[in-house]
């Protein structure tokens, strides 16, 4: 078996879905490359026998060795340091000789240099054979990246080849006792040393592979502001030399006995006087975490995917073989339209991912390429802010949606199983336990509701006046008119119904108390009449279903856009829209029928 090249629909997005035309030149502006690549065609090609390694790699080895890794966990803590075990040993065996930590990582210390879409999709590969594993392999490459994009060329030089070379791995620490989604709240300190370094002191919780050789740290220089502003972004190093000799820069205090991912080692990190070293500038330490949680948030949305695939998987083939009523569980009508609706969410939702992680790639290519160089060309420039556009918008939807689809159709899939899947012989279990984790972490549903509140909201009061202008006196009849085929112009129908009721809902929350006889008629036209601060309130207790609506409507915008490159695409698209329509419905009347309170 192989999670790439069994599948035509990953296939399809790879060829399809991919802005290969911006992304090649930003990579390899010319031909022959230095790699002996003739033109783009070849190195496509190329990624896609690494795509058809990595997914024989998740299903032939990753896959049967989870079930193990789920009961053993993945290691223990002795003297402060984290041991693996042996499964856990053996997926690294195995991902340093497919150089599978080099993938994404620039040649110049040592790794591939391919897209990040690659890796990306790769990583794909491993969240559907163990979700436990895809946690606790994930801090190789991104924490190469974060040091090549914000760390100094001392230490790109002293670290990032060890990474890509799959020697020495990294972990993201930011969650303490008393601060999980509140990040202004933490409490670790840094002490600055004569030479130029610092002290941390703080405890760390909840932190994935925290015993690793690399720690990104976040902490408070002591006299910096409060909350966010304040915060810096540090690097610690596991083992350091003092006097001559090597010892323990921090300690792992315990691993967690969690719920699901038991194969990933979520430890308690102690920093006492711990040696550590500024990341870029004072302060500035939450805007480079920022970097990297939005790559986070999209990874675990194509976790998202990996679990439901193996979540369907499983169920596909138990009732295949089940027999009941005298029938396959396959050929009973709810049963077969259960699933039916499960693959057509899915593959909506992967449509979605792989549009968004190509926006994701031009953007994070000339964001580090504005870091070195410090400019982009005039079409650089505009294709890095339209990446942009759809990276700020997308993310905290690709982890919303995702995170909670998977949670519920991994449900959804075990009641396929009956009695059978609350059993440990049938693995569905596992992936339901694993789903809940993915929820929790690079911030949860309800954090990342507020976020693409916020953005909807900061686009709206950029110019009110002309948003609820256009809903109130146009139609999207230009759009059904144009030359754009059907599902285009279903996806803009759509959209201009969002548009319509979350404007209704603003006019019930926020509407004035304001006398239009009182003689300054103009008013009625100030942002400062009608969005007072005291109401937002009120607003956010809709947070969590705005953010579905445009979850389920960027999704709806990406297939129509597919069914413009190929007409078989606008099967999916009908049934996806059929599928979101009611939950859409449903949302609206919730906000005609709401009270203020």
């Amino acid at each position: 078996m192989n999670f790439y090249l069994d599948s035509s629909e990953w296939k399809w997005l790879y060829k399809n879905a991919i802005d290969w035309d911006k992304i090649i030149p930003l990579y390899h502006p010319q031909f022959p490359t230095e790699d002996g690549f003739n033109s783009a065609d070849e190195l496509i090609d190329y990624f896609e026998d690494v795509l058809a390694a990595t997914g024989k790699w998740g299903a032939e080895a990753i896959a049967p060795r989870a079930k193990v890794l789920d009961a053993q966990g993945g290691g223990v803590v002795v003297d402060g340091e984290t041991k693996f075990n042996a499964p856990l040993n053996e997926l690294y065996r195995e991902a340093k000789e497919l150089k599978f930590h080099s993938l994404s990582v620039e040649q110049e210390y040592g790794g591939m240099g391919l897209p990040s879409v690659i890796g990306f999709m790769a990583f794909g590969h491993v969240c559907r054979g163990c979700q436990a594993s895809a946690a606790q392999i994930t801090f190789f490459g991104t924490i190469a990246d974060m040091i090549a994009r914000f760390a100094s060329e001392e230490w790109k030089e002293k670290l990032i080849p060890r990474i890509a070379s799959g020697e020495i791995s990294g972990s993201m620490c930011l969650t303490e006792p008393d601060c999980g989604s509140d990040l202004g709240a933490i409490k670790t300190t840094a002490t600055t040393q004569d030479d130029g370094s610092y002290l941390l002191n703080g405890v760390k919780i909840f932190i994935t592979n925290g015993g690793a050789d690399i720690g990104l740290v976040l902490g408070r220089i002591k006299g910096a502001a409060d909350g966010l502003s304040g915060l810096s972004l540090f690097l610690v190093e596991r083992i350091i030399t003092k006097d001559g000799e090597k010892v323990k820069n921090f300690m792992v205090a315990k691993t967690e006995e969690k719920m699901g991912q038991h194969g990933s080692l979520t430890c308690e990190v102690i920093y006492e006087n711990t040696v550590a070293h500024l990341i870029g500038e004072e302060s500035h330490g939450f805007q480079y975490m920022l970097f990297l949680m939005n790559e986070a948030r999209t990874g675990v949305g194509m976790q998202s995917i990996g679990g439901m695939e193996a979540a369907i998987s499983m169920v596909k083939k138990y009732g295949g073989e089940r027999t009941q009523f005298g029938k396959r569980l396959l050929d009973l009508p709810l049963y077969k339209r259960n699933i039916m609706d499960m693959e057509t969410e899915l593959d909506g939702f992967r449509a979605l991912c792989m549009d968004s992680i190509s926006h994701y790639d031009i953007y994070q290519k000339l964001d580090m390429k504005i870091r070195k160089t410090g400019d982009l060309n005039k079409h650089e420039r505009a294709i890095f802010n339209e990446a942009k556009k759809w990276v700020r918008r997308r993310t905290p939807l690709l982890k919303y949606y995702g995170t909670e689809t998977f949670s519920s159709m991994a449900i959804k899939c075990l009641q396929g199983f009956g009695g059978c899947g609350y059993m440990r012989e049938f693995e569905i279990e596992r992936i339901v336990r694993d789903s809940c984790g993915a929820l929790l972490y690079e911030g949860t549903s309800q954090i990342q509701s507020l976020m693409a509140l916020k953005d909807l909201m900061k686009y709206i009061l950029k110019n009110p006046a002309k948003y609820f202008q256009t809903i109130l006196f146009s139609h999207p009849i230009g759009n059904f008119a144009s030359n754009k085929g059907q599902s285009t112009r279903t996806f803009y129908k759509s959209q201009y119904e969002f548009r319509k009721n979350i404007a209704s809902l603003l006019l019930k929350i926020f509407k004035p108390d304001f006398d239009i006889s009182s003689g300054d008629a103009m008013k009625i036209f100030s942002v400062n009449t009608w969005f007072k601060e005291e109401k937002f309130d009120l607003l956010l207790v809709h947070s969590e279903k705005i953010c579905q609506a445009l979850s389920y409507l960027e999704t709806l915008r990406v297939l129509a856009k597919h069914t413009e490159i190929d007409e078989s695409r606008v099967d999916l698209f009908s049934r996806y829209q059929r599928l979101i329509n009611p939950r859409l419905v449903a949302i609206y009347e919730g906000w005609r029928t709401y009270e203020n309170e």
